[in-house]
């Protein structure tokens, strides 16, 4: 075999002429020799050999580096590309001049309130602006700090006419810090601090909890029903099934939604489909009702109920459903929001874990999402509510048996609704209420990792600020309404204590208050108010092991974790918002707004599914779908018309991080300048709506 393959290596076969062309113009262009089959040999001894393998390897080492130089040129020429395109869209979004407070809000909505809390921002701002002016010039007048801590023992030992004006006026001012701010500003400090710690740990145990579930291999298991029955689907466990799809002017994800559900593999006599449609656009009634009258032609048993009266937002629309004359036929009730697609399998993974458990009452699967790359915004939202799902559900399931219900991709025992006093439409939470309620009733929930539902994540900040506006407020609300019963229920106290302290106070109170007041109050204060000290470890340390934390779930996208911990952050903003609004019941803890969807998962737009609609249906169908598909084109043109706004109370706090870190950098602190900096940059960016979803 040795001479075979040094012949084969004598071979004529020389190496293939190869073009590295640059893109940037002024590169020059080099014609190289590509390696040839000598460049491979290994243990030739032959002197000719070697040194021909050796100009072939230094050909092939100048190749490389002449293409990662190339590489290295495209990348720079996309930053700077990157740059241009930045700079533009803050052109148009300063020039355009539309802010959040030109959005037409809902009716509920208290603009005295929303007003209140930006003035509020404005005044800190105004503040921080003239308080740097000061100290930059006592800088200048030689009052270094290289601590954070000033010693006054020279300012005033020293003789007044000796100082000027402006020196006796700065020791005046440092007096005024030491004796009257610093302190309450560091127990403020401390106290967050405290809470801080307190929220870090219980996300600690969380995680623990989900490295044991791991190890032990812990998940719910069904009980055991033949795989015989199973295929023949008569004497197997196939309870009457109820499924619903409450939507409300959602077209852009209608038909996958009905189609995926319509496909779920369950006895035909066993299941019954309700469309529960709120739209009040009529081009999208007459849209799903085309949808639905084609299956129903398939043979498929699905119904569509449209309300007159559409009070309750969701929770009156599922109230209503269920209050048909036949839901009593039914044993279980499975609940998908319009976008949301569950697999074929869904109901045989779910459905067999209510066999012979009848404390349960609720069965729960994860969302997995198909559009979680499509920007930056959705990949930070993936992070968070991958470790949602993995993490706190998971383990509230495994070890307590409770978690908040999710509002969809979930099977309800009808008999626990019913005894729970049904849906309420109290909230904008009304699938939180409903698992609280449920619980104080003793009924159990199992939560399934490993059976995923195909859902989509708001692309737009806009559509994901006001989503978070709604699932922060509503569990204020909820926390006053139902702090009596469970205060009152025949609970342990250890489920009192983990409703009230943990599932309300620390994760939905607790968190956005600290986030908000001690990273965008707090740490800017201590800047200017130099005696009162937040230590590195707060502003660094734990907070990057919490994000670290919170990406394990997720580790395809760690190289987002700054990102994800800067966003989180600049969110933390609309958070304490809607905390406070739901609260203290204001006007905007009421108000319930579609989150915007953009069909994504769908195969086509809605003028290529008008045009796959099948012409037989029925007679009157073909002049409403063609005057359909003209009004859907029209939408469609005058949607490229929207633009994006610009986000006041961020831009604000924007100015002021950057401002603190602009005086940051007199006291010399590194990990606060740098902390600051990044953030104000983060909070920028979000206030001149650069992240998610862009339309000119």
């Amino acid at each position: 075999m040795a001479p075979s393959f040094g012949w084969w290596a004598k071979g004529s076969l020389k190496g293939t002429p190869v073009v590295v062309k640059m893109e940037n113009p002024n590169w020059s262009m080099e014609e190289l020799q590509a390696p040839s089959e000598d460049d491979f040999l290994v243990g030739n001894t032959q002197t000719g050999t070697s040194e021909k393998a050796r100009g072939k390897n230094a050909k092939q080492l100048t190749w490389v580096l002449l293409l990662k130089a190339h590489r290295a040129a495209g990348c720079l020429t996309s930053i700077a590309s990157t740059l241009i395109a930045l700079g533009s869209a803050i052109r148009r979004r300063v020039a355009s001049g539309r802010t959040d407070a030109d959005n037409n809000g809902s009716a509920n909505e208290n603009r005295t309130v929303k007003t209140r809390f930006y003035n509020c921002i404005k005044v800190f701002l105004w503040l921080s602006l003239l308080l740097l002016s000061f100290e930059i010039a006592a800088y200048f007048k030689g009052w270094h700090f290289g601590a954070p801590k000033l010693q006054l023992q020279s300012i005033f030992t020293a003789p007044f006419g000796v100082r000027d004006f402006f020196d006796s006026l700065y020791s005046r001012w440092v007096f005024i810090r030491v004796e009257y701010l610093a302190p309450p500003l560091q127990f403020l400090a401390s106290f967050c601090i405290i809470l801080f710690l307190i929220q870090s740990l219980d996300r600690l145990i969380l995680c623990l909890g989900c490295f044991w579930i791991r190890f032990k291999r812990i998940k719910p298991i069904p009980k055991q029903v033949s795989v015989a029955d199973l295929e023949s689907g008569e004497n197997g466990f196939f309870p009457m099934v109820l499924v619903q799809i409450p939507m409300c002017n959602e077209k852009e994800v209608y038909q996958q939604s009905i189609a995926a559900v319509c496909n779920l593999d369950w006895p035909k006599s066993k299941i019954l489909i309700q469309v529960l449609d709120d739209s009040d656009d009529p081009t999208t009634q007459l849209l799903i009702k085309e949808e639905v009258h084609k299956w129903q032609q398939q043979g498929v048993h699905i119904v569509y109920r449209h309300r007159v009266i559409r009070d309750g937002y969701k929770a009156g629309n599922l109230k209503s459903a269920m209050s048909c004359s036949y839901v009593k036929d039914y044993e279980f009730v499975a609940i998908f929001d319009a976008d949301f697609q569950p697999n074929p399998d869904f109901l045989k993974l779910t459905v067999p874990h209510f066999k012979d458990n009848e404390d349960v009452g609720l069965v729960q699967a994860r969302w997995s999402f198909v559009n979680k790359d499509e920007n930056l915004l959705t990949r930070l939202q993936n992070i968070n509510l991958s470790f949602h799902f993995e993490v706190e559900q998971q383990v509230n399931g495994v070890f307590i048996n409770f978690f908040g219900f999710n509002g969809t991709a979930g099977v309800w025992r009808i008999k626990a609704l019913e005894d729970s006093g049904g849906w309420l439409e109290r909230t904008t939470v009304e699938d939180m209420d409903i698992a609280v309620r449920a619980h104080l009733r003793g009924w159990k929930f199992v939560f399934l990792n490993d059976v995923e539902c195909q859902c989509e994540l708001p692309e737009s900040y806009e559509a994901y600020r006001k989503q978070q506006h709604r699932w922060h407020s509503g569990p204020m609300q909820l926390f006053r309404l139902c702090l009596p019963d469970i205060i009152c229920a025949k609970i342990s106290i250890w489920k009192k204590f983990n409703m009230i302290f943990l599932f309300f106070l620390l994760r939905k109170l607790i968190l956005p208050f600290y986030s908000f007041t001690l990273f965008c109050i707090i740490l800017p204060m201590t800047m200017f108010v130099p005696e009162a000290e937040l230590p590195a470890w707060v502003v660094c340390y734990i907070p990057a092991t919490m994000s670290f934390l919170n990406i394990l779930p997720a580790p395809k996208s760690f190289p987002f974790i700054v990102p994800y911990l800067l966003f989180e952050n600049t969110m933390s903003v609309t958070k304490f918002n809607a905390m406070i609004s739901g609260l203290f019941q204001l006007g905007s803890a009421y108000e319930w707004v579609v989150t915007k969807k953009s069909g994504r998962s769908s195969e086509g737009d809605l003028v290529s599914l008008v045009e796959k609609q099948p012409k037989h249906q029925r007679g009157g169908s073909e002049p409403n779908l063609d005057e359909l598909k003209t009004e859907i084109e029209q939408e469609q043109k005058a949607r490229k018309k929207k633009h994006n706004r610009i986000y006041t109370k961020e831009l604000a706090l924007a100015f002021l991080l950057l401002t603190a870190s602009a005086r940051s950098l007199l006291s010399a602190q590194g990990i606060h300048f740098y902390f600051l900096l990044f953030q104000g940059i983060s909070f920028l960016l979000v206030g001149l709506d650069l992240i998610g979803e862009q339309v000119l």
